[in-house]
């Protein structure tokens, strides 16, 4: 029977994952913790608490390099840190002038990065940080959605883009598992699953963008995932893992939790 074998949540948008042995999943259909921060450029035009597309963000999809920072956000304390190759970049509450300070650190970081959406765009800027650090908001998806792929999957990519050792990280799933057959969960579109205390409805296959070809350690471009979903898979577009929202109330999934369907 499938199960699960990695849990995943993103504190930040854009920026690394916490790997987790257990997550809470609330019953609006988001996991506690995930996506309850982001950097927004200054002329989004949308409120600091309201939801919008990763393109408003600083984040993989058009800074790859953010990839080399390492995040640790205390979810209690509300205090973020960031370290590029050990050294503290910035570590400050979420307080007024911490945040301030987060958002010129990142924002000095990512102009000295050689792809950035900022040095062309004057516009963007000065960076802010939205969010308030608790309520989970800055999925891709407006409604959530918290994404699942197979180990399985991730192999028969692997082998197609020519890379044995690629990274999930690179897909940002929240849920990894394990007793597929590769591409099997993409059949799950449209029926019920449940994983751990938590029944969920498949409501659709998770389209790519450009993070996934951000290379998780060093932050460069090096492989053309895009392009081979599509050639190597008979894809339309470029699709990768799958989107879920709840079927009735939240609870917990811990790893090792198996997955089965419920119709």
């Amino acid at each position: 029977m499938p199960r699960v074998v990695a849990l995943y949540r993103y504190p930040v948008k854009g920026f690394t994952p916490e790997e987790c042995e257990v997550v809470d999943v609330l019953d609006e259909g988001r996991i506690a913790g995930d996506r309850v921060l982001g950097i927004r450029f200054a002329n989004s035009g949308v409120p600091d608490d309201a939801w919008s597309k990763k393109h408003e963000f600083v984040a993989l999809i058009n800074t790859p390099g953010l990839a080399r920072l390492k995040l640790r956000f205390d979810h209690e304390a509300l205090r973020l840190l960031i370290t590029l190759e050990g050294t503290v970049l910035i570590d400050e509450k979420l307080d007024d002038n911490g945040r301030k300070r987060i958002a010129a650190a990142i924002e000095n970081y990512v102009l000295r990065l050689d792809e950035n959406p900022l040095s062309s765009h004057p516009d963007r800027l000065p960076l802010r940080v939205v969010g308030d650090g608790i309520t989970s908001r800055y999925q891709d998806n407006e409604a959530g959605q918290i994404t699942l792929h197979s180990r399985a999957s991730l192999a028969v990519v692997a082998a197609a883009v020519g890379d044995a050792d690629l990274s999930e990280l690179r897909f940002r799933s929240n849920i990894a598992i394990e007793g597929l057959e590769a591409w099997e969960e993409q059949s799950w579109v449209g029926r019920k699953i449940r994983i751990g205390q938590v029944a969920f409805d498949v409501v659709t296959p998770k389209g790519r963008c450009l993070a996934t070809q951000a290379n998780p350690i060093s932050g460069k471009r090096d492989l053309p995932i895009l392009k081979t979903l599509i050639s190597a898979f008979n894809q339309i577009k470029p699709t990768f893992a799958i989107g879920m929202i709840t079927s009735g109330a939240g609870g917990q999934i811990h790893v090792g939790d198996k997955v089965s369907l419920l119709d």
